[in-house]
């Protein structure tokens, strides 16, 4: 199973980050090619393949900011000052993240964290001084106090609990009706994956657990973040919710998880879409003997 959001194919050229010179070379390409984007949503094939245009086609005040190189030919993402990403994912970006390919979903997932990252990263951090772009879009740089900044991902460990042949999902009160998945939080200072699915678990669901397990990964866009999916044995099943967190949560049998996956109409619950890593986790848990 290969997680949403990975096997990204284009090769993303760190020489030319360093080389402003080549850098300046790939701008004027007339191979290079610049993602196509409405606010946050691609333009997607009937095959899952992203749209690109010509460079002329970019935005004349657009900071071009390199993605990378496909076969020699430059790839980039066009950054607006003072644009931002919308705060919400439309009905639109949905149906566009369905139909990517993988590899092609993977060159979205960075561009739209990149975008993200510069809009959020106008000023120093150390001084408040306005910043300029450097390492060909991977970097920001202060022209006041010198600091250099760079594109960041936060950990958020995303996990099920399971005892007895069962695994605990939960659903938030804004999710689409009848949609379970796994839990999930930020790590915090501090603390260690295994340590933060613990706690996350614990106070989400009340749940205590034992022994933890890594699955998978994924880069997730929205903004900036990288899940670490985890399988955790439970010491007991005794559910007490944090309201403000969760809705509800249950524990579901392996058959039954298994038949949410499979869409059929009498499952417990409504999975996570597939390019979520809790549709790879909790297939990967239904699948085990």
């Amino acid at each position: 199973m290969t997680p949403g959001f990975t096997g990204g194919t284009l090769d993303r050229a760190d020489h030319l980050r360093h080389d402003s010179a080549a850098f300046a070379a790939a701008r004027i390409d007339w191979r290079a090619r610049v993602l196509k984007l409405v606010g946050d949503t691609p333009e997607v094939s009937e095959d899952g393949h992203l749209g690109w245009a010509s460079l002329a086609d970019a935005p004349e005040d657009a900071e071009l900011l390199l993605l990378g190189l496909d076969e020699g030919r430059p790839h980039f993402v066009a950054h607006r000052p003072g644009e931002r990403m919308p705060p919400t994912r439309s009905p639109a970006l949905f149906t566009a993240l369905a139909q990517l390919r993988t590899g092609e979903a993977a060159t979205y997932a960075a561009a739209r964290s990149l975008l993200d990252w510069h809009a959020r990263h106008v000023f120093c951090a150390n001084c408040g001084t306005p910043t300029t772009i450097f390492r060909a879009g991977w970097g920001r740089t202060c022209p006041q106090c010198g600091a250099e900044h760079f594109p960041r991902v936060d950990p958020v460990v995303i996990m099920i609990a399971e005892h007895d042949g069962r695994a605990l999902v939960g659903r938030q009160a804004a999710w689409p009706a009848g949609r379970y998945s796994a839990l999930a939080g930020f790590l915090e200072p501090g603390e260690s994956i295994e340590e933060a699915v613990a706690r996350e678990i614990a106070e989400e669901s009340g749940v205590r657990v034992g022994r933890v397990r890594y699955v998978a990964s994924q880069p997730w866009p929205f903004p900036s973040q990288l899940m670490i999916a985890c399988i955790a044995e439970a010491t007991d099943d005794a559910i007490t919710i944090d309201v403000n967190e969760l809705e509800d949560a249950i524990w579901v049998p392996r058959d039954a998880v298994a038949a949410a996956l499979a869409g059929a109409p009498d499952a417990p619950f409504l999975p996570p879409p597939p390019y979520a890593i809790a549709h790879t986790l909790l297939t990967a848990w239904a699948n085990e003997a």
